[in-house]
């Protein structure tokens, strides 16, 4: 493809991502589903152009609504155009050979794009005048509270989630060990590097088709970000015990659990979606988990909870959550993201909380995950249910660090884990490990 289709394909990808409501990478796949034409190095291409728009979105859009006549009405175009010169640092010139209206191409500019991409010229991206949010490219709603959670930290933080993340793949211990994942990836020719934190993680080089190698296919080893492994580790899951993955999703920590717990034992995995719950069987195969049975629930307060309560070892809640961990992989979602839909999800969280808390044992733990970074879905969601679950106490996550991954040394201390791109180069994860008192004895 010409590099002006190129363009014209990353317009109309983006126009499809701001015009749902479906994440970009599923928006994406569907895109390239329905333009087998284009070779791979065109997708990535493209893909590339689109990410890099919606990095750094905020601070595009801030340069758009400055244009002296007044912004392009095509606000998708314009933020392509504002990016070949903010960030590529094309000219004006340039700009306009490749909307030139030919063949599979962007139309030409008008008269508001063509002074857009003229006022641009010689300017930065980022600019003093911007306001931090801005700047740092979250939604201004969200300043105080990410304010609140990292302090002096905030800069560096926001700026290591406007960065693309590490791929990161955990070796399936069922299977092989981490340095024979690491030489069967070689023999497919990906180059990968023992992560510094999870004892099972590899991180890997560059962008490779992992789902067309032996090593994935024979489920030597699955994509999980460190942090993720990092939560199946703390959960402590042992060989033999009754463990619940309570918001299962599409299994990505079942399998992990699965693999801890040798086959042996049982997990039920439960999700309220039927259809990931479903897809998961795909995975468990592939992995050669047995010990799992998938679950469909109708939500928090669905019977077989209350069937089954205090007959589990382990119970680990991974929440629905804002995802803003997740910002690196997924950076249309900051915008997609609202205070009410904060509201919403807090208050889901609290009542899965305390649901799933029915089916720990006595002496057994509740595990609460998030891939958020903010407090509210975190340390202060914690808090209340501590405060209303008075038989439940939290562990100090060095405690339980020692006790499930004694190498390396725990990279945080106090009654949590806290993990972030910055400080842990991982997703943003909060995990906290609570345990339930032990039945008092019968005299």
């Amino acid at each position: 493809m010409m590099p002006g289709a190129r363009l014209q394909a990353a317009v109309e990808l983006l126009a499809a991502i701001h015009g749902g409501t479906s994440p970009a990478d599923r928006v994406s796949a569907a895109f390239f589903r329905q333009r087998r034409y284009m070779g791979g190095q065109d997708r990535r291409d493209v893909i590339d152009r689109v990410y890099a728009v919606l990095r750094r979105r905020s601070a595009l859009d801030w340069w758009i609504d400055r244009t002296p006549s007044g912004p392009p009405e095509d606000r998708e175009r314009a933020r392509v155009i504002a990016s070949l010169v903010l960030i590529d640092g094309w000219n004006a010139d340039r700009i306009a050979g490749s909307f030139d209206g030919g063949h599979y191409r962007p139309d030409p500019l008008d008269r508001a794009e063509a002074l857009l991409a003229r006022s641009l010229a010689g300017q930065a991206i980022s600019h003093p005048e911007q306001p931090r949010w801005v700047r740092l490219e979250y939604p201004e709603w969200l300043d105080a509270d990410l304010a609140d959670a990292f302090g002096e930290r905030l800069e560096a933080e926001m700026s290591a989630l406007m960065v693309e993340a590490s791929l990161d793949l955990r070796c399936n211990s069922l299977k092989a060990t981490r340095e024979e994942a690491i030489a069967a990836l070689a023999r497919d020719d990906i180059a990968g590097v023992p992560t510094p934190l999870s004892p099972l993680g590899l991180r890997v080089r560059g962008r490779p088709a992992l789902a067309a190698t032996e090593s994935f296919r024979s489920g030597l080893v699955e994509v999980q970000d460190e942090g993720s492994q990092l939560i199946a580790l703390l959960t402590d899951a042992r060989p033999g015990m009754r463990v619940v993955d309570f918001c299962a999703g599409a299994g990505g920590k079942t399998l992990a659990l699965a693999a801890a717990m040798g086959n042996k034992g049982s997990i039920i995995a439960s999700d309220v979606l039927a259809g990931r719950v479903e897809r998961a069987a795909t995975r468990l195969r592939r992995a050669g988990a047995h010990n799992v049975t998938r679950r469909a629930i109708s939500g928090e307060r669905d019977p077989w909870v209350k069937r089954h309560a205090g007959g589990f070892d382990r119970v680990l809640v991974d929440a629905p959550c804002g995802g803003s961990g997740t910002w690196r992989r997924n950076p249309d979602a900051k915008w997609r993201f609202s205070r009410e839909d904060l509201g919403e999800v807090v208050a889901l969280q609290e009542r899965i909380l305390a649901s799933a808390a029915r089916l720990v044992r006595p002496g057994g733990r509740l595990v609460y995950a998030t891939c958020s970074l903010l407090p509210v879905e975190n340390r202060e969601q914690v808090g209340k249910f501590l405060a209303g679950a008075p038989d439940f106490s939290s562990l100090a996550i060095e405690q339980v660090w020692g006790e499930a991954n004694p190498t390396p040394p725990c990279p945080t201390s106090g009654p949590w884990l806290s993990l972030t791109p910055a400080s842990h180069g991982t997703d943003g994860f909060f995990v906290a490990v609570m345990q339930r008192a032990a039945a008092a004895a019968k005299t």
